[in-house]
């Protein structure tokens, strides 16, 4: 190759790659549209994040100012950076399971190397565009690690919930059982109580006004206690106030072989959490959708600025950005707000901060582990189908035995092995001859009668599912979809959750959607997961495509006589 060629080249991957993982205009297009409702949006997210962001500090081992640090600093980072105007980036309780064994081993300097090291390989991950591929994870895979990670996370506030500070262990679930040692031989009620109290009162009240902050509620409630009355309850301690001043101090090269596998698990958890929470944002709006390469640059870039200020590794944060979609938000503002407000909290409550009982913030984030297990989903995956309950339950015991990223790989290699083994059975058990019939001239007519009818053939499993249904999403020109499920050979529960994406992608833009040909052997898994529930009610379930096929052009023809699409509801 010239150099002349090798020029254009690298110019070409510069323009192509990394010119297209910036801010561009149109994000700030956005904040134009509704900055008042982004700021109030921004606002409430600071105050639901602050106990979280203290209490995820404390639990990584780095402590309390670790935590709202990485809040601020990788927060607002991730919020100008990312590829989602909705994400909402800080500590998180999936990242302090990795961390805890970091600090462990390799000390507070070790996990700042750690996270800046990550954030190198997130930023490689967004060069190379793989961000898209962590679509393809399994859903029973997904549920499994997030119920595992809530478990390990109540885990390891049992020792600050029973006032126990020298707990000691291996694992996480060793640690507790030490703790519950402890406290039996010298009993500190003060501190079970306030971590019951808080938690109680967060649960409870969610369900009496679910948008008052009633965690900062309980932490307040908590501190004031602990000043007035004569309890025995260890505080977080003081906090300078402000940001402390970025310093390289932490860097080792020498380190780097040691550290890279730790750093490749914060790395493999960020870019999964991240993308995950960017699709959950994506599936509560209407309009919005993310980009996954410029989602894994940001939170990079976060992972790189974070350590400088002694923040902690950084992802996005589900819950945090639910309650930012919640509050109205709709473009980057809110979350950037949200940092800023952290921040401002620094400047001026840092001592006030300090005061806070460490038994408080565990109830904090007991009952957050309570909010992350959603018992109906596990259930109804658990029997979906018997694939799905062994990944489901593998996933989940791997995930609080050993951890994460273990979790994620067996689960997922688990998947695989029984999803191929199920297309193997389809293959041999059915051979579907070619049809002659293909009816095109008839599908071509009632496309001019704005028609598509789309046939599923083969499996409809988590890996072959998003590529087709996520295109399905997409047709335009369109006011009735008709799919024909004769043809599927397979299903399980990843394939039935994209296929009710799809439905309800379809109509959030107005157009019908029928099924026609469902098999009484994926009957089930629809059944079980409430796939279609809402389309069966409105008779738009059809027994074959003939039948389906006359019943669209009826709507078709309905929605053409008043000059507008078919109206919608969302399944």
């Amino acid at each position: 190759m010239t150099r002349q060629a090798t020029g254009r080249a690298v110019a070409d991957f510069v323009r192509d790659r990394v010119l297209g993982l910036l801010p561009a205009r149109a994000d700030w297009a956005a904040v134009r549209r509704s900055p008042r409702q982004d700021l109030l949006a921004g606002l409430t997210v600071a105050v639901v994040a602050l106990p979280l962001a203290l209490a995820f500090g404390v639990t990584s081992g780095l402590g309390a100012q670790a935590g709202l640090v990485t809040a601020v600093v990788a927060g607002a980072v991730a919020a100008v950076f990312g590829g989602s105007n909705l994400q909402v980036s800080g500590p998180t309780g999936a990242m302090t399971v990795v961390l805890v064994p970091v600090v462990q081993r390799f000390g507070p300097t070790g996990v700042l190397m750690v996270g800046a090291m990550a954030g190198l390989v997130l930023i490689a991950l967004a060069l190379a565009r793989l961000g898209r591929y962590v679509r393809y994870l399994p859903t029973p895979v997904i549920e499994g690690f997030t119920a595992g990670i809530a478990v390990v996370i109540a885990l390891q506030q049992v020792p600050a919930a029973l006032g126990v500070t020298d707990a000691h262990g291996e694992k996480v679930w060793a640690v507790a059982a030490d703790a519950v040692t402890r406290f039996v031989v010298h009993p500190k009620p003060a501190a079970l109580a306030v971590a019951l109290a808080v938690a109680a009162l967060m649960l409870l009240g969610a369900r009496w006004r679910p948008r008052l902050p009633f965690s900062l509620l309980g932490v307040a409630a908590a501190t004031v206690l602990a000043e007035l009355a004569p309890v025995d309850l260890v505080r977080i301690g003081a906090l300078p106030q402000g940001l402390p001043a970025p310093s390289l101090g932490f860097l080792d090269l020498d380190a780097v072989g040691v550290l890279l596998p730790s750093a490749l698990a914060v790395a493999a958890l960020a870019a999964l959490e991240s993308l995950l929470s960017a699709t959950v944002a994506d599936g509560m709006t209407v309009g919005q959708r993310h980009d996954p390469e410029r989602e894994l640059f940001g939170q990079g870039l976060a992972n790189l600025a974070s350590p400088l200020f002694g923040g902690i590794p950084a992802t996005a944060a589900i819950a945090r950005t639910a309650v930012n979609v919640r509050a109205g938000a709709a473009s980057k503002l809110a979350a950037l707000t949200h940092a800023l407000a952290l921040a401002a909290i620094v400047l001026a409550a840092a001592p006030l901060v300090g005061r806070i009982p460490l038994a408080a913030l565990a109830g904090v984030l007991l009952a957050t582990t309570v909010r992350m297990v959603e018992a109906g989903s596990l259930w109804a995956l658990a029997r979906a189908t018997r694939g799905d309950a062994v990944v489901l339950v593998l996933t989940f015991a791997v995930t609080v035995i050993w951890d994460l990223v273990t979790a994620v790989a067996v689960g997922l290699a688990v998947a695989v092995v029984l999803a191929l083994r199920a297309v193997a059975r389809s293959a041999r058990l059915e051979q579907v001859p070619l049809d002659p019939g293909e009816h095109r001239a008839e599908e071509h007519a009632l496309l001019a009668e704005h028609i598509v009818a789309y046939r599923l053939d083969g499996p409809l499993f988590f890996a072959a599912a998003h590529t087709f249904l996520l295109e399905l999403s997409e047709v335009a020109d369109v006011r009735v979809v008709v799919l024909r499920m004769s043809r599927v050979t397979t299903m399980d529960a990843t394939g039935a959750h994209v296929l009710g994406d799809a439905i309800r992608r379809l109509r959030g833009r107005g157009i019908t959607v029928l099924l026609s040909g469902i098999t009484p052997g994926h009957e089930q898994v629809l059944s079980t997961l409430g796939v279609a529930d809402e389309l069966r009610r409105e008779g738009l379930v059809f027994p074959d495509t003939p039948a389906a096929i006359r019943h669209a052009r009826t709507i078709a023809l309905g929605a053409a006589d008043v000059g507008a699409p078919a109206a919608a509801a969302t399944v």
